[in-house]
Order: C-alpha cells, then sequence, then structure tokens
C-alpha cells in the first residue's frame, strides 16, 4: 500500500491519542507497540477484508494447513515489509524521536512451537500468502506456548511464556465461528451421543499478510473455554477445559499427560474440520464437491484426528454413506511425515482412546476392519497386521494417515526413501502411487530480508532487487566470487552481524566475545540424535589443546548454542548441564582468555535465531545420518553465508549438491554404513574409545574431576556412550568431525577465500525458499492454482 511519512505520523499520533488519551512522550514502549501494530492491523484490514471474498466470490480451492505448533517469530517487522511500509515507517518514527528496533523488541515471541516443524508451518503459511493461494492454518492459541528456558546452576528450568500478558495485537477473536467440540460420554449406534464433556473451541484469527501483493490469509489458532450451556460448573472442570490449551506438548510420560495430549490434538483437529465444513456448506450446495474445493493438510502426525473428525461429519450430520465420505476425506486429505524416530510417530493405548472418543474410535475401528479386509487378500496377513491402524493394543497415528490420504510426503530425498524403505516399506508396498518428496523451505523475507538487512542491502546493489520476489535469482552473485571488492563488502557484513550478537551477548550474558574468532552454531532442539555432545567434545578438544601447549597459536572460536530439551527428556537436559559446566569452566579460565568461547544463549526462539543466524560462519548439522528428516536450521545458516558442517543426513546433502561439496564440510557415517551396524549388530563404541588416546582423554573427563561439578550428568553420559553403547554413534564419527573442525581453523585464516565459499552457499539458497517448496505442494498435491515466481 502507499503512505506517506507525513500521513503515519499523524495516524500514529492519533492511534496513541485514541488508545491512551496522552501524548507520545507518556507513553511506554509496550505502548508504542501495542499502538503501532493496532494501526498497522486497521491499514490492512480492507485488504484482509478483499481476500476472504475474492475467495469466496470466485469459489477458489481453499487449503487448510493443520499443525500444532505455529513459530510464527515477531510480526510487526514482517507485516510492514510485506505491506512495503516498513522504511516509512522506520522514517517516520525516527522523525518523532522513536527507534522502531527498540519498538520491536518490545513484541512478544510467541513461543507456539518447539522448533522445525512450528518455523516450517510459519514459512509455509508466509509462502501461500505470497503466491496468493488461498491457504488457512489451523493450531492452538496456547496460554504459556511451549515454556521459557531459564538456566539455574547450569540446570533447565522452565517456567511460564505469560506472552499473552498485554494481549496479541494481531488477532481477532471470533465468537460467531465456536465449535463445540466433545469428549468421552456414551456413543449409540444411530449414532447419538449422551453425557459428553463438551468444550467450546473458539478462533483467534491472525491476519497473514503477502508479500507485495494485497493478499491477507487468515491463521487460526483455537482457545479451550467452558461452554455457555454450562451454567454451573466445578473448578476442576474449568480447569480440565483450560488445560487444553494452557502449554505446548504437556509432560506425555505418564497416562494423564498422555491423554491431555490426546485431548488437545481431537480439539484443534474437531474445531478445524468443524469450521471447514461449516464455511464449505455456506457457500457451496452438495458435500460432493467437497473434494474439489478443499485440501486439508496433516503436517505431521499430531493433526491425523481431521480424517475420522471429517468422516464422523460427513456420515452423522450430513448423512453420507461410508463409501461416499471415505471417498471424499481422502479426496480432501493429505500428509507430511517429519521424522524417522518411531517415539514419534505417535501411538495411543485403545483403552484410553476409545474411553476419551468413542465415536472417533468407532470410525477407526472400522477403517481398520475395512483396511484388513481389502488388503489381506493382497499383501497378507502379516503385512497387514503391521501396517493397520490398530495393532498391538494401540491406535498408529502414522499409518491412520497413510491410509486417510491420498498423498503422503517425506521432506528431503534421503528421507522419503527411507520412509518407502524401512519405517512405512509395508504401507509404501499397498500405496505406492501416493509416496512423493517435498524438500522444505525457509521464508526468505524473515531469514535474509528482515534478519540480514546488511546482506539483502548489498544483494540489491549487486543484482538488484528481483530476487526478493524471485529467490532462485540469487544464483547470479556467483560470477561474483572472483570480485575482491564485493567478497571484502560479504566480510564487512559478517563483522556487522558479528558485532550485533557480541554486543547482545555482553550486554545479558556478560560474556565478552571476539568479533574476529569463528562462530561456530548450533541451534536447534536438544536431543541425543542431534549430537550437542558432539560438538561439546569438539570444544574440550580445544580446550585441553590450549592448556597442554598454551604459547602455540590458534584461531579464535566462539562456539554458540540455542536449543530446548523437552521438559521430561532427562538426557538431553543431563547435556545441557554438560554445556553449562562446560562453557563456565572454559570462560573463566584466565589462561585461555579470549581465545575460545562458550555462549549458550537460553530461551532460544525466532528472535534470537534471527541475532545467531547472520552472525554465523559455521552451521553444525551433525546429526547421526538417517536421523534428521530434513532441517530447516541448515538452510537459514545457508543463506546467510554460513558454511556447513554436516554430516550425510536430511536436506544436508542437498544442501551440498546445490552449493558444492568442496563448498561444505561434510563428515561422518553414511545411512548404509549405519543401517549396516543395526543389521549386523557389530557396532563396539568400546573399540573407538580404545583405539583414540585423545577421544579417550575426553570420556574421562567427563568422571575424573576434570570438569567440575557433574558427577551424576557426567556418569551418565559416559555410560550412556560406553556401557549402553552409543545409540548415535558419536564416537564412530568423532574422528571424522574433529578432522573436519581442524580444516575450518586452517581455511578461515584465508578470507578472500572463506567469502567465495560463503557466497556460494548464498547464492544456492534459493533452491530452498519456502515460495518454490508451496508452489510444488500446490501443483502436485493440492492442486490449487498460485501466482508463478518468474
Amino acid at each position: 500500500m502507499k503512505l506517506t511519512c507525513a500521513q503515519f505520523k499523524k495516524d500514529f499520533l492519533s492511534e496513541i491519542e485514541t488508545l491512551y488519551s496522552t501524548s507520545l512522550s507518556d507513553t511506554s514502549t509496550i505502548g508504542q507497540f501495542i499502538a503501532l501494530g493496532q494501526l498497522v492491523r486497521r491499514y490492512n484490514s480492507q485488504s484482509w477484508t478483499r481476500t476472504a471474498k475474492f475467495y469466496r466470490d470466485h469459489h477458489q480451492k481453499q487449503v487448510y494447513y493443520f499443525s500444532i505448533e505455529f513459530l510464527p517469530g515477531r510480526l510487526l517487522a514482517s507485516n510492514l515489509l510485506n505491506l512495503n511500509l516498513l522504511t516509512t515507517v522506520k522514517k517516520g518514527l525516527t522523525e518523532l524521536g522513536l527507534d522502531f528496533e527498540t519498538i520491536s523488541q518490545a513484541e512478544p515471541d510467541p513461543a507456539l512451537g518447539n522448533g522445525g516443524l512450528g518455523r516450517l508451518a510459519a514459512c509455509y503459511m508466509d509462502a501461500m500468502a505470497s503466491l496468493k493461494i488461498a491457504g488457512n492454518g489451523n493450531g492452538i492459541r496456547y496460554r504459556y506456548g511451549l515454556f521459557k528456558q531459564v538456566f539455574m546452576d547450569g540446570y533447565q528450568v522452565e517456567l511460564p511464556d505469560d506472552w499473552l500478558h498485554h494481549g496479541n495485537v494481531w488477532e481477532t477473536r471470533r465468537d460467531n465461528k465456536s465449535c463445540i467440540v466433545q469428549f468421552g460420554g456414551n456413543v449409540w449406534l444411530q449414532p447419538q451421543s449422551e453425557n459428553t464433556e463438551d468444550v467450546l473451541a473458539v478462533p483467534y484469527d491472525v491476519g497473514i499478510v503477502g508479500y507485495h501483493n494485497d493478499i491477507t490469509n487468515t491463521l487460526r489458532l483455537w482457545s479451550a473455554e467452558l461452554p455457555p450451556s454450562a451454567t454451573y460448573s466445578s473448578q476442576d472442570q474449568r480447569d480440565r477445559i483450560s488445560e487444553i490449551t494452557k502449554v505446548l506438548y504437556p509432560d506425555d510420560s505418564n497416562s494423564a499427560g498422555q491423554q491431555l495430549r490426546l485431548r488437545q490434538e481431537y480439539f484443534f483437529s474437531s474445531a478445524g474440520v468443524q469450521s471447514i465444513v461449516r464455511d464449505f456448506c455456506a457457500t457451496h450446495h452438495g458435500i460432493k464437491l467437497l473434494g474439489k474445493k478443499v485440501a486439508i493438510h496433516i503436517n505431521d502426525t499430531h493433526p491425523t484426528l481431521v480424517i475420522p473428525e471429517m468422516m464422523r461429519l460427513l456420515m452423522d450430520e450430513h448423512h453420507c454413506s461410508w463409501e461416499v465420505a471415505w471417498t471424499l476425506t481422502t479426496q480432501v486429505m493429505s500428509y507430511t511425515n517429519h521424522t524417522i524416530l518411531q517415539e514419534a510417530l505417535e501411538t495411543w493405548p485403545i483403552d484410553m482412546f476409545k474411553k476419551l472418543l468413542p465415536r472417533i474410535y468407532q470410525i477407526i475401528a472400522e477403517i481398520d476392519r475395512r483396511y484388513r479386509e481389502q488388503q489381506t487378500p493382497i499383501f497378507g496377513k502379516a503385512l497387514v497386521d503391521q501396517t493397520a491402524p490398530l495393532g498391538n493394543g494401540q491406535v498408529r497415528m502414522a499409518y491412520l494417515a497413510v491410509i486417510g490420504s491420498h498423498s503422503v510426503n517425506g521432506v528431503a530425498p534421503l528421507h522419503t526413501e527411507l520412509l518407502k524403505t524401512d519405517v512405512l516399506r509395508g504401507l509404501y508396498q499397498v500405496y505406492p502411487e501416493r509416496f512423493n518428496n517435498k524438500t522444505n523451505g525457509i521464508a526468505t523475507r524473515r531469514w535474509v530480508q528482515l534478519a540480514n538487512q546488511p546482506l539483502a542491502q548489498l544483494i540489491d546493489q549487486t543484482i538488484g532487487s528481483d530476487w526478493r520476489r524471485q529467490p532462485d535469482l540469487l544464483q547470479m552473485l556467483l560470477p561474483y566470487q572472483q570480485d575482491d571488492h564485493f567478497l571484502y563488502q560479504l566480510g564487512q557484513v559478517k563483522l556487522t552481524n558479528k558485532q550485533a550478537l557480541a554486543a547482545y551477548v555482553q550486554r545479558t550474558m556478560g560474556i565478552k566475545i571476539r568479533t574476529d574468532a569463528i562462530y561456530d552454531v548450533q541451534i536447534k532442539r536438544l536431543h541425543a540424535y542431534k549430537r550437542q555432545l558432539l560438538h561439546v567434545f569438539e570444544i574440550l578438544r580445544e580446550y585441553f589443546a590450549i592448556k597442554d601447549h598454551p604459547q602455540q597459536p590458534v584461531v579464535p572460536r566462539v562456539h554458540i548454542f540455542g536449543a530446548k530439551a523437552a521438559p521430561s527428556y532427562h538426557y538431553a537436559k543431563a547435556i545441557i548441564k554438560l554445556i553449562n559446566v562446560v562453557a563456565d569452566m572454559v570462560n573463566q579460565d584466565p589462561a585461555i582468555g579470549d581465545r575460545l568461547k562458550i555462549v549458550f544463549i537460553p530461551n532460544y526462539g525466532v528472535s534470537i535465531a534471527e541475532l545467531i543466524i547472520p552472525a554465523a560462519d559455521v552451521s553444525e548439522q551433525i546429526s547421526t545420518a538417517s536421523k534428521e528428516a530434513s532441517g530447516t536450521s541448515n538452510m537459514k545458516l545457508m543463506a546467510n553465508g554460513a558454511l556447513s558442517l554436516a554430516t550425510y543426513d536430511g536436506a544436508n546433502i542437498d544442501i551440498m549438491q546445490a552449493a558444492g561439496a568442496e563448498n561444505e564440510y561434510p563428515f561422518g557415517l553414511k545411512v548404509n554404513e549405519v543401517y549396516d551396524y543395526y543389521h549386523r549388530g557389530n557396532y563396539h563404541a568400546a573399540d573407538f574409545y580404545d583405539a583414540d588416546p585423545e577421544l579417550k582423554r575426553l570420556l574421562d573427563s567427563l568422571i575424573d574431576g576434570t570438569i567440575p561439578g557433574i558427577p551424576t550428568v557426567g556418569r551418565e553420559i559416559y555410560d550412556s556412550l560406553l556401557r549402553y553403547n552409543d545409540e548415535f554413534f558419536v564416537l564412530a564419527d568423532y574422528r571424522a568431525y574433529v578432522t573436519q573442525q581442524q580444516q575450518i581453523s586452517r581455511d578461515f585464516q584465508n578470507q578472500p577465500t572463506w567469502q567465495q565459499r560463503s557466497l556460494a552457499n548464498i547464492a544456492a539458497s534459493g533452491h530452498f525458499a519456502a515460495d518454490l517448496a508451496v508452489a510444488r505442494y500446490a501443483d502436485d498435491i493440492w492442486q490449487v492454482p498460485h501466482e508463478r515466481l518468474n
């Protein structure tokens, strides 16, 4: 939209006066943010209305993206960028004596996701709006999100993340779109329900602004409330209902936690599907058009209950036969699998499931019966038993998702291949035509244009600004690998970003870090398979090397971590304690000085990532080969010029192919070698320990008092590697990892060559843009029109 600086200032001052009945000088930073957010919403309100009317009038096919996580990050700068108002607003605020960055940082960063899954969903929502796809998000409006992470004595402590303390300026409550979700009770075959526990699902809509195109899509987040009919209710009932949307991923290590997680999943799945069918019937005649006008996408297994819920609505409320309902449901549904880890495929005890969701269980039981009846004559009882929705006393969500969808995709070529040959092998034999690959992508608008404005400006000056709309045009940077002046400027951009991160670290953590050091970054969820432990061993190796040879010159390093561990994941929390203890030991050792520092930034989230990623030199992507489905931090770091230190896992392989393996640092076991160990059962971690004195010293330091203050944690980690045989092959990959780390130190000293390789990554990063990924979903799976990128 078009807006003059003078008009903005007038509007902003008017908004301040309207909201607070006072002058600008008498407002707080949070008050200024709320006023600015309200104003931006008003600027965009007509676009949101026009978009909905356009989709409705043109009977445009709607895509509904269901995800238990959405990690949108702060939306102020993103909305202004997409509205083409960012420069105007920054200038206007400066003229009013205010600082845009200060106001922006007052915005809460909603922790409505745990990592890559939720951030991918947010990137895809941004891409759908920017491609003019009629895209809608469906998720949960968590009152406290994941948790606020603090460190106490090196341990992770989880505090409530009160992100809604000042409200959410971007959301609109839609009471008239509320739904009733039913739990428990008795179900009769008519079907009729009685004695159910009813929960009111209230939607809060957030506008998702497209990039410079007057499109605003909707992210709908559901909140659980007491129904109006519940005039008399106990405190226990109120608590049970509010608990549904209180926190993301409640501890499911016990039966009560499992039941709560299942209630969450059905709650937003049911509310979302009810809303979709209701809106469809309001604008279309005849339910049989549903498959042509609606696409529902299941982002990982958590929303799989949309399948039986759709069947329930079609049969119970719209009186479709089973055959018609099933045809429509499978036409509508598509499923993205994000993991090969068995514990993440989700299963629920049948007894618990049947009691909590009796009608949904009846439908799943019938899906199971018909699947067995149809497929057993073709594929045999053994394979069908292995792949049916019900088995071993469990409801198996991933299998239900495959059976009830017309498309099943992995998120990197290697991952998709592993789904076919391992994780979902039996179902691939039954439905080979359903399986396809859609490699993940990231929103370069947020991760380059916003997070790294110095780089974005340098690119504009060099190849023009069309890359902002067509990310594959970043390839035009490749000829500048031989331009010494450009490479120098690229190095200065990195220095500027390092200075910003260093200032933040000193201000918030009291740690002073050099800006000429290698910034070696590992930012992701804390999990044993992601192998933060391998990174710790490299830090200890560097520490011992300096202690042993204090006069020997070293290339300075800053090792940077950002990670949260699930509250019930004891081993991951032990690794956090280890990292923090090692950080204290190294950072406070006067013999080390500023040659080696460790920075573990607490409460990692989108906003912190936006600060770390542009400053990174090395991108640690060191998961055990075959365990990471794709990864997206690898793509964000690549787009900002970091070189990958990476295993042959997930999308790391695609990054090596796109940017050139010579511009990365690959190492470690490959998938076939990992699987060979599994099949032969001949991996012996102790062999690596015994054969490598340096590695032996590192492991022994966990238990011999070298590292102070970790007698229990150190022993637990030591035993996990030797006594319990190193489940994720940390010791097998150690020597190859160290070899590449040593090569990095040598290579970093030749800055012109390093910047050439950095540029190769930036130039190839457009290949992993969310716009391109979502366009492939639109063409191949959802069958919806979209704006072309070229």
